[in-house]
């Protein structure tokens, strides 16, 4: 039966997939987007409402993985966490093409317009190199965030692994101990049995011994008491 914290692992990863496809399906819009400035502003907002959603789960993923119990439930958990992040910083990477692909676009209608002659058209050119340059920041300090995110992830793993092989080595020298001690023990049973054996070797020839002092004992008292038989 799955415990409590295995079915909120898996609800998050869940909720993780469902955000990652809405926010390709979004980058997907702004590829398509002609324009105008107004509908490329509304897909980028929605952009970055899903990927804050992203990185909490994420960071939500990252945090049972610390409290799971076993070492390898953890180290599980903190893979797909990583598999997570790149594909969220794929995702950035494909946010950022997308929206210069649509900068491309709404750039050649403004050309065409202003061919034909307007004033608002230039303004709104304006408007729209000015909002494509604050969208590329909010994108490169998102892009920024999640390399420090995956440097963290790194140096957490380097640890574990650490720890790991200090666990491998005390359990090797435990092993080692172990061996050693049943060696000893073998070597003080061999020797058990042979002091066994030697004592009653021992019994056996005090015994004939005795036997023949009393034999002997016999025969001088017959000598002596009875010469004549």
């Amino acid at each position: 039966m799955a415990s409590s914290q295995d079915v909120h692992v898996r609800i998050c990863g869940q909720e993780i997939i469902k955000y990652d496809l809405e926010i390709k399906a979004l980058i997907q819009d702004i590829r398509e987007c002609p324009g105008p400035q107004s509908v490329l502003m509304d897909f980028n907002s929605k952009v970055k409402e899903k990927l804050n959603q992203l990185r909490l789960r994420i960071q939500n993923m990252e945090q049972m993985a610390k409290e799971q119990d076993r070492e390898t439930d953890k180290q599980a958990i903190l893979s797909e966490t990583e598999s997570h992040r790149r594909q969220n910083l794929s995702n950035q990477t494909a946010w950022r093409k997308a929206n210069l692909a649509c900068k491309l676009s709404i750039d050649n209608l403004e050309k065409d317009q202003l061919l034909n002659g307007g004033d608002s058209t230039v303004r709104q050119r304006k408007a729209t190199k000015e909002s494509l340059v604050q969208t590329s920041g909010d994108i490169t300090e998102s892009l920024m965030s999640i390399s420090r995110m995956m440097a963290q992830s790194v140096s957490q793993s380097e640890e574990t692994i650490g720890t790991l092989a200090t666990s491998s080595r005390t359990v090797l020298e435990a092993d080692e101990e172990f061996k050693s001690m049943t060696g000893t023990i073998h070597l003080g049973r061999k020797l058990i049995s042979k002091y066994n054996r030697r004592e009653l070797t021992d019994k056996l020839l005090i015994f004939l011994a005795v036997a023949l002092f009393l034999a002997t004992v016999l025969y001088i008292l017959k000598k002596r008491l009875f010469p004549f038989i």
